[in-house]
Parts: structure tokens; C-alpha cells; sequence
């Protein structure tokens, strides 16, 4: 039997108690109690030195360029826009954990996080078959890939069957989405390998802080209809929809000299403060790298995790003209001043945890498919889709240069007409989703696919046995996932084009994710 330091420390205590009870019934017990108490106490000790087998921890850690070749066209936004030039790099950053005891491997866990809108099956599978050739023993379920959901990246996907989102790319003179498939599988791939080759002991610890980035973006109005960034100067503005979630969680990774060598921020905010632009931009992301590279190091690695914030962003929704005259005054851009927010949570957090680290750990990932109920399409919505996809199609055919404008607008509602035609056939349709629940010593890392409404995180870290809960969204391809209040307000996220589960499919994430974060604190407890 392997017995652990904790468990040790308790068969002493017993041993130790045994021998007072033990010697208070005995004539001479002062001379039997510390003999007792001596050899019990080496006893279990020698026990422990020669049977206990500390768990190790080895982190490896890589960044990868994934920068498209320009010209190429975004994603992001309804209209077709190409970029000519690229104001930051993209990146996918990596981190390897796994744990060892004895010299054998228990668990393994890869996290990538990457500079797109979302992270297409297509892309993942790619990446993990790629990886599997290369390190044959890994576990490639159990990597990791969340998207930090800037809108100035590039277009991921153009099969009209997969996707409802298309864009009429020209097939000359631009960067096509076959040629991007194969530059992320190729660099994230051999980010992926040289992370989990440079793997070396370290230690680990976390921490929590808060920092206002996000605002929420929907703006409820008196007749109860809500609008996504919606005027809020307005005699009908009654309230914001729903929370804004400010916490900031934090994983620190040190190497085997107490150097900080990677660090995964948890931020309830997407990365769409540049949004609009015709240029390729990592967003907030980058400056928030560059200003923790420049106090800790260039070689940091930076792992942006979004938090569930599908009704939240960067955008102002209201005393703008504030805001602007202190931005002004202070002298920076909106850009630097959210880096600023965040490299101060950090750094005020790292003050405080960081001889607080951890060495031994229990790591433990679980990833299970889940089946959620999808969001039936109405017949009113139907018909409606039907007229503005026609209505769409038909201003094309007379005008082809408006297909830059129109045609997302036009495959976008074709796909409502899309799926209410197969619930001809199948009235209860289910869509299946990958969730990923990782344990990491006292906090837990939970995922999703989806632009998941804030409500939902919360509902998640309330009832999380975890010490923190990071909930990290857009771990897949995404689409909205509204709340029931959301879906009665109506607008933009929250409405059938929007996505393609509804409220019930989300309570049923928030279930199935807690169950599982409260089975991996009972059977490692």
C-alpha cells in the first residue's frame, strides 16, 4: 500500500494517541508512553520514506504564429471584410501538465488557447491526429482548445454543410480556409509536441482577483424587448439584462527555480474591443501579453481564457464621454487600459500566491460528450427565415457586388429553414457537445463550446466544491447559448438564428458540468 504525506501524518497522530491511552493504563506509563510514542512514531515514519511515492509535477509550455497569410478575409462580422495587413500577430499558446509518481505517468492535460473566433471540430481533430502520429502514447483527448473570440482573425470554415455563417470568399488573390486549416494544424501541432518534449518539473498555484473589463451588452427597453447593444440614452432604456461577472482567475506555472514561466487568465469578457477592423488583430489579448512579458519575461507564455460571456463585452454601454475623458487625460487607448486592468489583477494576485505554490497535486481530466436538447425553430420563425433569406438572394441576383453585404445574411436564416425541415423528421433533435472538467489540485477547469450567457458561469461557480472555477467558453466551434430571459427579450443572441440550443440545453450544461466537478472532489477526496 502507497501511503500518502497527508495519510501519514494522520497514522501518526492515531499511533501517538494509542500510546498516552495505552501508557495511562500502566504502572511506570511515563517510561512505556514516550518508548511507545518513539518507536511508533520512527515506525510509521520509515513507513512512509520507503513507501511513499510523492506525485510530481512536469509542465511543458509553447507558443505557436498563427498569423494567415494576407491578403485574407475575417470573421466576425455579417459584412465580407479582406485584410491587407496584419497590426499583431495571432498566437496559440500551450501548456502540458501531467503528474508522475515513481517515475510513471498518472494523468495528463494539454490547453491551447488560440487567437480565433471559435475552434472548428475539423481544426481539433486535425491537431489530435497530427499530434497522435507524432507522440503515439499521448492521450489527445485530453487536449484543450478554446478560441479568445476576436473578430478580427480569420474565416475558419466555408462547407455550406457545417457551417451557417459562410462568406463569399473570392477564390483569387485572397488566402483561402483550406490553406489556414493547414498552416493551425501544422504550427499548433509542433507547439503541441515541443511543450510536451520540454516538459520539466515545476510547481503550480492559483489565485483570484477581480478587474471591470466586461459590460453586459444587452439593453432592455420598457415593452420588454432587449437589444444587443442597444441605446441606452434613450426614455425607454429600463436596464442592463443581466450581471457582469468582474472575476478574474488566475493558474500560475513555475518552473524548477520558482521562475514564473506561463500564466492562464480566466476573463468574462471576449476579445472584441477592435472588432470592426479590416485588419488582422489579436485584440486585447496581445497587449494584455506584452505587458506581462515586460515584467516577467519575454518567453512568458499567455494563455487567454474567456469566462462564460455571451451577453457580456468590452463595449461601453453607457458614460462613454466619462470614460473617454479619463482614457484622454491618462494618455492611452482603450486597448492598454484593459491590458492595464488585467496585469494589475495579475500582479497583485501573483504577490500574494506565490509562496503558495504547489509541487504535488492531484490532477484529474474528464471529458464526456453531451447531448443537449436543441432549440426548436417555430413555424412563425420559419416563415419569416424563409421570406428574408429569398428577400436576400433575390437582392444578389440583381446586384452580385452586394453578395459582400448580404450573403452571411442570406445562409445565416437558410439554416433556420434548414433545421426546422429536419424537425419534420425528428421533432426532439439533439446536439452532441464535447465538455471538458479537469482537476487541478484545489480548482477546477470546466468548458463548453458555447458563447455561454453569463448567468449560466455563475450558476456553475455557486455550486462548484472546487476552492476556484474556471469556466472557460468556447472550447469548439461556439454559438450563443441564451438564458430564458435573454430568449423572451428576443434580439441578436438571443434568437433562434443565434443558436442552436436553447435555455433548457443550457440548465442541462449547468447540471451535467457540476455533477461532474462534485465526483472528481468525491472520489479524490
Amino acid at each position: 500500500m502507497i501511503l500518502s504525506f497527508q495519510n501519514c501524518f494522520y497514522t501518526v497522530k492515531k499511533c501517538i494517541t494509542n500510546s498516552i491511552i495505552r501508557g495511562k493504563n500502566r504502572y511506570g506509563y511515563n517510561f512505556r508512553f514516550f518508548v511507545s510514542v518513539k518507536y511508533s512514531f520512527l515506525s510509521v515514519c520509515l513507513l512512509c520514506f520507503l513507501n511513499a511515492e510523492a506525485t510530481e509535477l512536469y509542465i511543458g509550455k509553447a507558443t505557436a504564429d498563427i498569423t494567415p497569410r494576407l491578403p485574407v478575409a475575417l470573421m466576425g462580422q455579417f459584412g465580407l471584410r479582406i485584410a491587407y495587413k496584419a497590426e499583431t500577430p495571432l498566437t496559440a499558446n500551450v501548456i502540458v501538465l501531467e503528474t508522475r509518481t515513481g517515475g510513471r505517468s498518472l494523468e495528463t492535460t494539454i490547453m491551447v488557447s488560440c487567437d480565433l473566433v471559435g475552434v472548428p471540430n475539423d481544426y481539433m481533430q486535425m491537431v489530435r491526429a497530427e499530434v497522435q502520429k507524432q507522440l503515439p502514447g499521448l492521450n489527445v483527448n485530453h487536449i484543450i482548445f478554446n478560441a479568445t473570440h476576436t473578430h478580427t482573425a480569420p474565416v475558419l470554415e466555408d462547407d455550406p454543410e457545417k457551417v451557417s455563417f459562410q462568406y463569399k470568399i473570392p477564390k483569387e488573390g485572397v488566402s483561402q480556409v483550406s490553406e489556414y486549416l493547414s498552416l493551425f494544424t501544422l504550427r499548433v501541432t509542433d507547439a503541441i509536441v515541443k511543450a510536451w518534449k520540454g516538459r520539466s518539473a515545476g510547481s503550480i498555484a492559483w489565485g483570484q482577483n477581480r478587474a471591470a473589463i466586461a459590460y453586459n451588452r444587452r439593453a432592455v427597453y420598457a415593452d420588454g424587448t432587449a437589444v444587443m447593444y442597444g441605446k441606452t440614452d434613450t426614455p425607454g432604456f429600463m436596464n442592463l439584462e443581466g450581471y457582469e461577472d468582474h472575476d478574474v482567475n488566475m493558474l500560475f506555472f513555475l518552473d524548477s527555480n520558482k521562475r514564473l514561466i506561463a500564466l492562464g487568465i480566466n476573463v468574462a469578457c471576449p476579445a472584441q474591443e477592435v472588432e470592426g477592423r479590416s485588419a488582422v488583430n489579436a485584440d486585447y489579448w496581445h497587449e494584455v501579453r506584452k505587458t506581462l512579458q515586460k515584467k516577467y519575461g519575454t518567453d512568458l507564455c499567455v494563455l487567454g481564457w474567456i469566462g462564460a460571456a455571451g451577453d457580456q463585452s468590452p463595449h461601453l454601454m453607457y458614460r462613454k464621454k466619462a470614460e473617454e475623458r479619463m482614457r484622454k487625460l491618462s494618455n492611452i487607448n482603450r486597448m492598454e487600459d484593459i491590458a492595464q486592468r488585467i496585469a494589475w489583477a495579475v500582479d497583485k494576485t501573483y504577490e500574494a500566491v506565490q509562496n503558495d505554490t504547489h509541487t504535488a497535486i492531484q490532477l484529474v481530466h474528464k471529458v464526456e460528450k453531451l447531448s443537449l436538447p436543441m432549440r426548436i425553430i417555430t413555424e412563425e420563425e420559419y416563415q419569416n427565415s424563409i421570406q428574408v433569406r429569398d428577400d436576400a438572394a433575390l437582392q444578389i441576383s440583381r446586384d452580385p457586388k452586394l453578395a459582400d453585404q448580404l450573403y452571411v445574411k442570406m445562409t445565416w436564416y437558410d439554416d433556420v429553414v434548414k433545421r426546422y425541415e429536419r424537425q419534420k423528421a425528428d421533432p426532439h433533435p439533439l446536439y452532441t457537445t464535447d465538455i471538458h472538467v479537469v482537476r487541478i489540485g484545489d480548482v477546477v477547469i470546466c468548458t463548453n463550446q458555447f458563447e455561454l450567457f453569463t448567468d449560466y458561469g455563475i450558476r456553475m461557480q455557486a455550486r462548484s466544491k472546487a476552492l476556484q472555477t474556471f469556466v472557460i467558453q468556447l472550447a469548439g466551434a461556439g454559438t450563443y447559448l441564451p438564458t430564458s430571459k435573454a430568449v423572451a427579450g428576443g434580439g441578436y443572441s438571443a434568437i433562434c438564428q443565434s443558436n442552436v440550443v436553447g435555455p433548457e440545453g443550457g440548465q442541462q450544461l449547468v447540471e451535467r458540468t457540476v455533477a461532474l466537478i462534485d465526483e472528481l472532489w468525491t472520489q479524490t477526496k
